[in-house]
């Protein structure tokens, strides 16, 4: 379980297709107090710590001084994210789990990407960013304004919602200085693909609707 608030930005370092795929992410986490098996959500999706170790004397930049920890992604995890974000070089948006007693800044996120969106459009307002966000017909019943969405691993508020003609939606966000600094978003583009998770709540509402 997650907060949708990000706490590193990783990058791949390098990437290894051997039936699963298995990626080594540079972060600037302490590697000490990263545990073999736990979970980490890398830009909304959820995987598991394989390996882990520090490269004395290597620098990765704003990754830290050469930690790193290993993942294996599999073919359905690379089917259902983001085209692209896991080749190597690829900026990842990082989180730990959530802990008892943690701060829960954001909103409860699984890890688990529901789908894959597109940016349409990026309009400056001020000192922040509105994006405007395509969501597939299979999401556009739960997304609604004010309400709560993961965009590539990051907790962030619906502005408002319009439904397109093709059964698709279109929401906008309002992306302030501080989330684009310590965030990926920094480096949004038109038709770049981003990772979405709906709210959970909207997820159960669905199923007992649907049962209903």
């Amino acid at each position: 379980m997650f907060t949708g608030i990000i706490t590193d930005i990783g990058t791949i370092r390098s990437r290894e297709d051997r039936g699963d795929t298995r990626l080594v992410i540079g972060t600037g986490y302490d590697v000490d107090t990263i545990d073999l098996g736990a979970s980490i959500a890398c830009s909304g999706a959820c995987l598991t710590v394989v390996d882990k170790g520090v490269d004395r004397g290597v620098d990765d930049g704003s990754d830290g001084p050469g930690g790193w920890f290993a993942i294996d992604a599999s073919g359905e995890t690379l089917a259902r994210t983001a085209p692209g974000m896991w080749d190597a070089g690829r900026r990842l948006n990082l989180e730990r789990a959530l802990r008892v007693g943690d701060e829960l800044g954001g909103h409860i996120v699984t890890g688990h990407v529901d789908a894959v969106g597109r940016i349409v459009a990026v309009d400056p307002v001020g000192d922040s960013v509105k994006l405007t966000v395509e969501a597939p017909a299979s999401l556009a019943p739960h997304i609604a304004p004010k309400g709560s969405i993961t965009l590539d691993g990051i907790s962030l508020t619906v502005n408002d919602v319009s439904d397109q003609p093709d059964g698709a939606a279109h929401f906008t966000l309002n992306i302030i200085p501080h989330t684009q600094e310590m965030t990926t978003l920094n480096e949004v583009a038109v038709g770049r693909p981003v990772n979405l998770e709906i709210d959970i709540l909207a997820r159960y509402l669905a199923r007992m609707q649907a049962r209903g």
